[in-house]
């Protein structure tokens, strides 16, 4: 198969892989009409698999693409960016030495980026009561982090990504 279809298929599938891990569990947030997801672990293995790029167009187009099909459109601009960017910043982490030794830093540090990320958006929208959003966008960054750091190695380990 040409190595541009199989990279565009990845880019595909795990875009994919996002909208439906953020849609089969969302939880509605109170004070900030957005949800907490399980998303973020298919953002966060995309740029453990595909780098920088892969982490910005899968975090960036799979969550707000759920936004919108999940009738949270008021959001798809901001995770658009925010996700794209939590991405990125794994990907980029993960190609310095600290990160290919210990990816799980990589992801936690962009997994908190991504809390402070909507929380400057949500407080030209919602005020002080953005800062309810900060707790459990840190729990699901996290979650993520942890989550994608033990799939992509028991992937590795099968020979899965080959």
């Amino acid at each position: 198969m040409n190595n541009n279809l199989k990279l565009l298929i990845r880019y595909a599938i795990l875009m994919a892989l996002t909208v439906v891990m953020t849609m089969v569990v969302h939880i509605p947030t109170i004070g900030t009409n957005g949800y907490l997801n399980l998303g973020d672990m298919v953002v966060f293995l995309a740029a453990l698999m595909l780098g920088k790029k892969g982490g910005f167009i899968v975090g960036g187009l799979g969550s707000s693409l759920a936004d919108l099909l999940l009738g949270y459109s008021h959001y798809a601009p901001i995770t658009l960016i925010v996700k794209g960017l939590e991405g990125y910043i794994a990907g980029s982490l993960l190609e310095t030495k600290i990160g290919k030794r210990k990816p799980i830093i990589a992801t936690s540090i962009a997994g908190i980026f991504m809390a402070f990320g909507y929380f400057v958006p949500e407080i030209f929208m919602y005020g002080k009561g953005a800062i309810a959003s900060i707790p459990g966008n840190i729990m699901q960054g996290l979650l993520g982090a942890v989550t994608s750091v033990v799939l992509y190695t028991a992937l590795k380990r099968t020979k899965a990504l080959n």
